[in-house]
């Protein structure tokens, strides 16, 4: 299992970044490695990439304005992500943890560098999102 993790702050109302981080039907308006997503239920949906690769994820824990969990899995990985949200005087902390277990074992050495850079780039694009 690979573990890796991002704690960062934006300076926006935790109602404002909550919606918008669920809003998983809009990610491609926002997301810059996604195609599409399709919601299938109020507890699954998958994302896309640019190259129409699909990720399945079935939501597992929502606290309102608090915490979002769900698993994740393609033909590549499976795994678990939690995001906690908590409302400062500056606007909002954000913390995010994946877990990720690789199906081939030769993804083992670059599993850990690719959960870093899709972290920082999904808050990288959360941030312009909720600054226009």
């Amino acid at each position: 299992m690979t573990i890796s993790n991002i704690k960062d702050s934006i300076d926006s109302n935790i109602h404002k970044v909550w919606e918008t981080v669920l809003a998983v039907d809009k990610y491609a308006q926002w997301r810059s490695d996604l195609s599409k997503t399709e919601v299938i239920n109020e507890e699954q949906f998958i994302e896309y990439t640019k190259n129409g690769y699909p990720t399945t994820f079935t939501i597992t824990v929502v606290e309102p304005h608090k915490r979002w969990e769900f698993d994740m899995e393609n033909t590549n990985m499976r795994g678990h992500w939690t995001g906690l949200f908590t409302q400062t005087e500056e606007g909002t902390e954000m913390e995010f943890t994946e877990t990720v277990e690789v199906k081939k074992r030769f993804l083992k050495l670059f599993v850990k560098g690719y959960l870093k850079r899709q972290q920082t780039r999904f808050v990288s694009d959360l941030k312009k999102a909720l600054l226009k």
